[in-house]
């Protein structure tokens, strides 16, 4: 992965737009990691994975006794409603 500074980024920006449309890219700012820039592809890809991490875990969590989001809600709504 491909590290410039933040001034690099701002001089060079349509150079970093094509580099990060083949790999990511990071951006320094004040010596710091601060920003990933990447193809809309990329990021789509790692939405999808963080959005199945989640997925599994709360069926697996479901599985193991804990109230779905179904029942969850109703729970919230009788107890705010004060029907429990």
């Amino acid at each position: 992965m491909k590290t410039v500074t933040a001034t690099e980024a701002s001089v060079n920006f349509g150079q970093l737009i094509e580099k990060a449309l083949r790999e990511p890219v990071t951006i320094k700012k004040h010596g710091r990691r601060v920003v990933v820039m990447m193809a809309q592809e990329h990021y789509e890809r790692l939405e999808a994975l963080e959005d199945a991490l989640w997925a599994a875990r709360a069926k697996n969590a479901e599985a193991s006794g804990f109230l779905s989001a179904e029942d969850t809600m109703k729970e919230m709504n009788a107890i705010l409603n004060g029907d429990s």
